[in-house]
């Protein structure tokens, strides 16, 4: 009977505390991990949406860039930090993918998270050159079944998530075609305007200006549905390849252990920053489309991502790190 008392004694101590927590929260400023360098897409996102949860939380909501190999360096630093809704992780689909690309990690990518909402989501193309002789999707991949091995795609370095959705290009066409892996944009734009190689995948973001400027053609654009800054542009579902799916996204998530109310708390200034006008205008103009979900559905996502790319890992005999 004496330990039965304890333990509901420990239990409503417990709870009290984490009422007090969510009742207190936030009481200092806040700190989004994120694990990519200063000035890209991923790290204007989380800026934007910084920007306008402080004005509503009423404390600073700073960035921390932590840039490394598969963010394993940021997603550490958030696994181990105090689970009291102070420091957050700017998650990503390579948060996914790093969880079947590495042998270990020094964290779970799903028992030592809880993703508290979806930011935004970018989309990625299929592009040529603008002087390439595949002027559709159709045309480009009739020759890769016709010309086995022939055909060049190429991307970012390999397990990327560019490179990972061309091997997921070549396994869900059948085709056989080589996939070329580069050292960043720069360089795979280069290849496609100098004819080294025939098409690439990439994230739309990083290439729309020589779209734009008629430098590059995109063929298809692989998310659900076609990309509000190239309306004309089909995506690959409906240019015959109806299950080839893959788009990049980014997400926040708070280390596991953090109190309900709080994730709670967390998701509702983030819900309300990613809808707010000002802050979808902002990740329209960066070629990201805002939106936010629930902790579940961000849950469900990254566990989705999780099996989809480690399966394209194996598909694609990529060794793990």
């Amino acid at each position: 009977m004496m330990i039965k008392r304890f333990i509901l004694g420990v239990m409503a101590a417990l709870l009290l505390t984490q009422v007090a927590l969510a009742q207190n929260f936030p009481s200092r400023p806040i700190k989004i991990v994120v694990p990519f360098g200063p000035g890209g897409v991923a790290d204007l996102t989380a800026r934007t949406v910084a920007q306008k949860m402080a004005q509503s939380l009423g404390q600073a909501v700073v960035i921390e860039n932590k840039p490394s190999a598969g963010g394993i360096v940021a997603s550490d630093l958030v696994a181990k930090a105090e689970p009291d809704g102070h420091t957050l992780l700017l998650m990503s689909n390579g948060s996914a993918v790093s969880a079947g690309l590495f042998k270990s990690l020094p964290f779970d990518t799903v028992r030592d998270f809880a993703p508290v909402s979806t930011l935004g989501f970018f989309d990625i193309a299929i592009v040529t050159s603008a002087e390439s002789k595949f002027k559709t999707f159709a045309e480009l991949l009739s020759y890769a079944k016709a010309n086995p091995g022939k055909l060049n795609i190429g991307s970012i370095n390999i397990g990327s998530t560019q490179n990972l959705a061309a091997e997921l290009f070549k396994t869900t066409s059948g085709a056989d075609m080589q996939i070329v892996p580069f050292n960043g944009t720069p360089a795979v734009i280069t290849a496609l305007r100098g004819g080294q190689i025939d098409a690439a995948v990439e994230i739309l973001g990083p290439v729309m200006s020589q779209i734009n400027a008629k430098a590059l053609r995109a063929l298809v654009v692989t998310g659900e549905q076609r990309a509000a800054v190239l309306p004309d542009v089909p995506t690959a579902k409906e240019s015959g390849l109806p299950t080839y799916v893959a788009a990049s996204w980014n997400a926040l998530a708070a280390p596991a252990k953090t109190p309900r109310d709080v994730i709670a708390r967390l998701n509702k200034e983030i819900v309300a920053a990613v809808n707010s006008p000002d802050v979808k205008k902002r990740l329209h103009d960066l070629n990201v489309e805002a939106r936010a979900s629930t902790p579940e559905q961000a849950a469900d996502l990254l566990g989705s991502e999780i099996k989809r790319w480690g399966d394209v890992i194996v598909r694609a005999k990529i060794q793990k790190q």
